[in-house]
């Protein structure tokens, strides 16, 4: 954990592409392994493919706020590359930013990819991450999210086990096969 008492993490992505399932398996994994957790959620027009963004902070002690401030963010997870960079002014300077490669296209003029990865890779510690191949890897386009777990697994101080049983928790209502495809996505992310 960095000097201050929080981890501030900007989770965002685009309505159906899971955020909302990030944000509850990450807080649980936290609640889990011993840490405090506050987190805020914008839904937008999740319903009509908006951007959805969530502010968590996970911390040893209290959190008075749910919302991080500009320039605090330790890390930026986001389901695809063009919402990833309406948040970098809540990144800090030495924060890491972590998208799925693939663009989810929803406007008409969605902006130049080439030009948005330059601008992601422009960054001190960045990663973009073949996401939709890695979900395919392990049995459903759908586990997307659960890569980009893996993904932050390395990055967050909760611990990869509180993770696989949060995954294990919330997924079992949905049947073993679901649980082992979300637990394969979260490791082939950590990779």
């Amino acid at each position: 954990m960095s000097n201050k008492d929080s981890y501030d993490i900007i989770l965002a992505g685009v309505g159906g592409q899971g955020v909302l399932s990030v944000a509850a398996v990450v807080s649980l994994a936290a609640l889990k392994d011993g840490y405090k957790i506050r987190q805020s959620e914008v839904h937008g027009m999740s319903q009509r493919g908006g951007a959805v963004v969530a502010n968590m902070r996970i911390s040893p002690t209290d959190i008075e706020s749910d919302l991080i401030p500009r320039g605090n963010a330790d890390v930026i997870l986001s389901m695809e590359p063009v919402e990833a960079l309406r948040y970098l002014d809540y990144l800090k300077p030495d924060g890491s930013l972590i998208t799925a490669a693939e663009p989810y296209v929803n406007i008409p003029d969605y902006p130049d990819l080439e030009e948005i990865y330059g601008k992601i890779k422009a960054l001190d510690s960045s990663l973009i991450i073949q996401a939709k191949d890695l979900a395919k890897e392990a049995g459903s386009l759908r586990a997307v999210n659960m890569v980009l777990v893996g993904a932050l697994s390395s990055k967050i101080p909760v611990s990869y086990g509180k993770i696989k049983e949060a995954i294990n928790e919330i997924f079992s209502r949905k049947g073993q096969k679901i649980v082992d495809i979300n637990l394969k996505a979260l490791e082939l992310g950590r990779q």
